[in-house]
């Protein structure tokens, strides 16, 4: 293999295409495809401007790309972050149009961001930026073109905004342009939690296809966000001994398990998981290589790479963030036999919620609880069973065969479509 330097290997484009190339290799893509696939269908920039609170004008920059919109409308969730590049966004586009056919939902892949610092940002001025954003790219937004959801930074109020300003500029309310909405508006129930149970599931699915017991099955949880957190409650009450949480300030151990409950009511008085008492403080770096069965990355990219990926101690990596592996790293957990549950399966449960919650508003009747839960359950225990039979019939690890099982839905569809000209 050419020699890489560590910025090639952790941008997510670069690591996205590697995949991509070497599913379709495998696949015996047709060419033609292969590029068809292999790009995003439109990109979009936009240079904006927002009056700050201080009375300046501030101009923004947002990126919205919609890779694939062939076996439905785009779907990706937007992020804040003075980091955003094309680069990424493109990548998780692309990740959000295998991930969708991973899971076997009727939507493309799409993804935006604006590059802006939300912490530095008053309410009034991230509502002005979000309406002025959603302004921006409006047209091409809509529930049968691109319906965003949340991401880093952004949340339920964000999509709120959107909602309203979409619906604004229609002159009707438009629920179903955006997911992940506040219940009040359209939102639907489990939404919340649907990433962390589907990372539960998928464990659990894990589990027992390995043969490993669930009794005393210690985890280890990089992010404690909405989705560490949800997943780290929702497996502790299934049995789970939850020994480590990594924050990007700081980590926590305990070898007898972490009462997740005391550290949600600890982070939300303090801000932050240091300073909980029933867990020793251990640096996030360590805590990725300290032992323990599952390993879930649940934070940002690239926090397993060249550097540190002959150290993972765990038997399970299950990727709750996107791209938190890169692609060098898996070659070496390959080698180590890791078993690895791949982003694009692993948390899909948020946007498998999201298709009920675009179903329920488009139907304008509303599920009970249980009922999302079950049906998430249902689809991501049928996608694990998909992408490990595939790994199995194509003699390859579980990335590349959720690429390539997602690759060869995507490309089948267009071949039925046919391309217009």
């Amino acid at each position: 293999m050419a020699t890489i330097t560590l910025e090639q290997e952790i941008n997510p484009w670069e690591a996205q295409a590697a995949r991509f190339d070497f599913a379709a290799r495998k696949l015996n893509l047709d060419e033609g495809l292969w590029r068809v696939l292999r790009y995003p269908a439109r990109e979009i920039i936009v240079h904006f401007p927002v009056a700050m609170d201080n009375g300046h004008i501030e101009v923004f920059t947002g990126y919205r790309v919609q890779h694939s919109q062939a076996r439905g409308p785009g779907k990706g969730g937007i992020r804040y972050s003075p980091d955003v590049t094309l680069d990424e966004v493109r990548a998780l586009a692309s990740w959000m149009t295998w991930k969708c056919a991973v899971v076997n939902i009727p939507f493309g892949g799409a993804k935006g961001g604006v590059i802006c610092d939300p912490k530095k940002m008053s309410q009034g001025e991230l509502e002005r930026m979000t309406r002025r954003y959603t302004a921006e790219i409006i047209e091409f937004l809509g529930p049968e073109k691109d319906v965003p959801a949340p991401d880093v930074n952004t949340n339920e109020q964000t999509m709120a905004w959107i909602m309203d300003t979409y619906s604004m500029h229609m002159r009707q309310t438009v629920t179903a342009v955006v997911t992940g909405k506040p219940l009040s508006i359209g939102g639907s129930r489990g939404r919340r939690e649907a990433t962390g149970r589907g990372i539960m599931v998928v464990c659990e699915e894990a589990l027992k296809y390995l043969n490993i017991p669930r009794d005393g099955c210690r985890v280890i949880i990089q992010g404690f966000g909405n989705v560490g957190s949800n997943a780290a409650r929702l497996m502790q009450d299934r049995g789970y001994k939850i020994v480590g949480i990594g924050e990007y300030d700081g980590g926590l151990f305990n070898p007898n398990g972490i009462d997740i409950s005391s550290l949600e009511e600890h982070k939300l008085r303090n801000g932050t998981v240091l300073g909980f008492r029933n867990a020793e403080p251990m640096p996030t770096a360590e805590l990725l290589t300290a032992d323990c069965e599952i390993l879930i990355p649940a934070a940002t990219e690239n926090v397993i790479t060249s550097r540190n990926a002959e150290r993972i101690q765990a038997r399970i990596v299950c990727e709750g963030a996107n791209g938190p592996t890169t692609a060098v790293a898996d070659e070496i957990l390959a080698d180590k036999k890791v078993f690895i549950i791949p982003d694009i399966l692993a948390n899909a449960g948020g946007v498998t919620a999201s298709y009920f919650e675009w179903v329920q508003d488009r139907q304008g009747y509303f599920w009970k609880e249980s009922e999302v839960n079950e049906r998430l359950d249902s689809i991501l225990a049928e996608s694990f069973d998909d992408v490990t039979r595939y790994a199995e019939a194509h003699a390859v690890n579980n990335r590349i065969a959720a690429y390539m099982l997602a690759i060869d839905r995507v490309a089948f569809t267009i071949k039925q479509r046919g391309i217009y000209a």
